[in-house]
Formats: C-alpha cells, structure tokens, sequence
C-alpha cells in the first residue's frame, strides 16, 4: 500500500485543548498538501478553517466531545452550529452511560437526531470501545447502522486506549454493509496504519501520521 493511498483515508487531527489557530492552520496546510481526506478539528475554528480552506480540503470536527454526557439538545445544538460554519463531516461521542444502562433506544434516537441535524454530512458515531464490553461494541454496531450514521469510530483518543486491531475485525464482523469503519487514538506508525486499513477501516483518525511521513522522507532524503 502506497504511501499516498494510507494519507488519502487520514483525518488529520488536532484536538488538544491547547490548540491556537496557528497549530489549526499548520495542519490545514499539512492537510493539503499530503493529500489527507480531512481535517479534524475543534468545533470553535470551523468557520475560521473552513474559510481558509474553501474547496481545498474537508472540514470535521466532534460533537459531545470527550464524554459523550451532554444532553442530546446540546449536541445537536452543537452540530447545527458547525454545519452552518461550515463543517463537511461530524464525528460524535455516545452517551455510554445509556449503553452501560442498557438503553440502547436512547442511543439510537439521540444519533438518529444528530443524523439529521447533519443535513447530509457525514456522521461518525465515536463509541469508545475501551470503556466497553464485546456484547456492548456488537450492539452498537446494530445501532449505529440503524440510526443511519455513514461511520462507527473506535475512540476519541482522550480515553484509555485508543484503535486496537481486534476491534476493527469485530466492526467489519457486525457492522451493515454500508457502515463503514474508521480507527482512531494510537496510530503510531505506517505499518499500523496499513493494517488497520487492510482488516477493514476506511478512516484513520490520527495526528502524527503525517509527521511519521515527513520523517520517513526526511530519512531517505526526499522531498515530498
């Protein structure tokens, strides 16, 4: 697999609480120029990333974000304000709370709704699957696919793991067919990468898988 081929399924991805514009706008530069499928970013610099942009690259940002426990009203509130900012692609964290109570109704409804305060965007449902069990990750598989989300995501990367491979293969186990798939948290090298991608994914949600490019290429004494 080519290296370009594992960038264009990268959402590039800068979520540190600490994140200025500058850092925003480096990795939106990054980002087009490595060719990456989006940027994904705090819901606070859409529209100034958006209008930098334009056309150039795709603009994510998060929803309920880490937790997950804000009301539904919150995040759809949330997630109306970023598509009118600008936002092309929305990845949301569940109540797991609700999953942990076995109110897999609520989760599903509050999806369902956040589906349509998409207005068509893609909706990543986020699942954080080491706060959960495998009974609980394959449930949530149904209802990710039944509240008409375009992704299920393994992770915010602000938990205590992030992507693991056997969960890639349980997703492509039990997930509908046009459910697909994306890895996130962890990713630390291009063999990774390529292996998540191999079991299934079709996104990596990641920031250093740029970096790992640029060093390679610095190794080998290449320009990019």
């Amino acid at each position: 697999m080519e290296i370009n081929e594992i960038l264009g399924h990268v959402d590039h991805t800068q979520l540190s609480q600490t994140a200025g514009w500058d850092s925003i706008k480096d990795l939106c530069d990054e980002a087009v120029l490595y060719g990456t499928a989006s940027v994904c970013i705090p819901p606070c610099f859409v529209k100034q990333a958006k209008e930098y942009v334009g056309d150039r690259m795709k603009v994510c940002t998060v929803i309920g974000f880490p937790n997950g426990y804000h009301t539904t009203a919150v995040k759809v509130f949330e997630t109306e304000q970023a598509v009118r900012d600008g936002a092309d692609e929305i990845d949301m964290v569940i109540n797991l709370g609700w999953v942990k109570d076995g109110r897999f109704d609520l989760a599903e409804d509050e999806i369902y709704q956040i589906r349509k305060a998409c207005e068509g965007k893609i909706l990543k449902v986020i699942i954080e699957t080491c706060l959960l069990t495998q009974d609980e990750k394959i449930r949530m598989c149904q209802v990710v696919g039944d509240a008409g989300a375009d992704y299920i995501k393994t992770s915010t990367g602000f938990s205590k793991a992030g992507a693991t491979f056997e969960d890639i293969e349980l997703f492509s186990e039990h997930v509908s067919e046009r459910v697909k798939i994306k890895a996130a948290g962890g990713i630390s090298s291009l063999e990774d990468a390529k292996r998540f991608l191999m079991l299934g994914a079709d996104r990596l949600g990641t920031s250093r898988m740029v970096k790992l490019v640029k060093e390679d290429a610095s190794k080998a004494g290449e320009g990019y």
